[in-house]
């Protein structure tokens, strides 16, 4: 049998789908009750009989923290995706963000190698990929640079990576997949989905920084050849496309038929925009919505270079064009 972590998540819920859909039997990790009707939403996209895909799955709630549950939750199993994690990139979340990537990864690869797992998929990001110079393509070969100033998530999810590697060296077979922005539906207030949202409701500036996008689908299906193959112990940089910020929003804007962003952000007004957005959230004691490392993803041009997967698993990516018009169409569909 198969487990799913964070199986009510973006990637975890699509990964599902496809794997009951293949005809596998999965236990999935869940937190709360209220996100497996999420899951079953995100179903609800592919098939009109989501009851009888859902048979097929065993929910186990547990934490990936709570080392109880999770000796429960691996009886039975052979294989382990494991796609939980927490995203902020707010300072203030980074002993949060340390206990659920770094050490809720490390109970998994324990875990693994403790029940014989006979392989493991970690679900990494393209943010653990070390840098090139602007505009260069980056590959899985570049390493991090730990000199650099990373934000709190690239270095809980670069940790991460870490125990996964030394998950490896005590006998774990392993693959890790590093995916860019990652397009799909469902989940319209996190990642992709809220910038979807953004642009709905109206977004007036734009910047020029590149980023790789990547289809949902294609993640989950790069994952399942992966598990298949004999590949072990390698890490794929999962990327269609590499699209600044203001095509990204523009194509956005179109297939949702509303006005696209035509003021570009200057970086001198994003430096006091991230520095007002952190008195904001001292003086008020609120989330922030914008910081210094998320200004300045945002203006840097990071290429990302797919030919590994796509020599490995002869895989052929959906263009971003088609996600995007794809994922608006649902995002419509379900605004009513």
């Amino acid at each position: 049998m198969i487990l799913v972590t964070g199986g009510t998540g973006l990637v975890g819920s699509h990964l599902i789908y496809k794997l009951t859909e293949k005809g596998h039997h999965v236990k999935a990790i869940y937190r709360t009750k209220e996100k497996i009707n999420a899951v079953k939403h995100v179903f609800s996209y592919y098939t009109k009989d989501v009851d009888a895909l859902f048979s097929k799955i065993e929910w186990i709630e547990a934490n990936i923290n709570d080392i109880p549950s999770l000796t429960n939750a691996f009886t039975g199993i052979t294989k382990v995706y494991h796609c939980a994690a927490f995203i902020s990139f707010d300072t203030r979340d980074y002993l949060t963000l340390r206990k659920i990537n770094i050490e809720g990864t490390a109970n998994i690869v324990n875990l693994c190698l403790s029940n014989n797992i006979e392989k493991l998929c970690y679900v990494s990001s393209i943010a653990t990929i070390g840098k090139t110079e602007s505009g260069m393509l980056i590959n899985e070969d570049k390493h991090w640079n730990p000199d650099e100033d990373h934000n709190v998530y690239a270095i809980t999810k670069y940790g991460a990576e870490m125990e996964v590697w030394r998950g490896t060296q005590e006998g774990l077979n392993a693959v890790v997949v590093n995916p860019g922005v990652i397009i799909g539906p469902g989940y319209w207030k996190s990642g992709s989905g809220s910038l979807i949202n953004l642009v709905y409701k109206g977004l007036s500036y734009y910047t020029n920084g590149v980023v790789g996008y990547v289809d949902v689908k294609d993640v989950v299906l790069a994952m399942i050849e992966l598990m298949k193959s004999d590949i072990q112990n390698k890490r794929y940089i999962l990327v269609s496309e590499n699209l600044s910020y203001k095509d990204f929003f523009t194509k956005v804007a179109t297939q949702l038929h509303v006005k696209p962003p035509n003021k570009e952000a200057s970086n001198f007004a994003l430096n006091m925009a991230w520095k007002l957005d952190w008195l904001r959230s001292y003086i008020k004691n609120k989330r922030r919505r914008l910081t210094k490392h998320t200004a300045k993803t945002i203006t840097t041009i990071s290429c990302f270079s797919n030919k590994k997967v796509v020599a490995d698993l002869n895989y052929t990516f959906i263009p971003i064009d088609v996600s995007i018009a794809e994922t608006c169409q649902l995002f419509l569909e379900d605004l009513g």
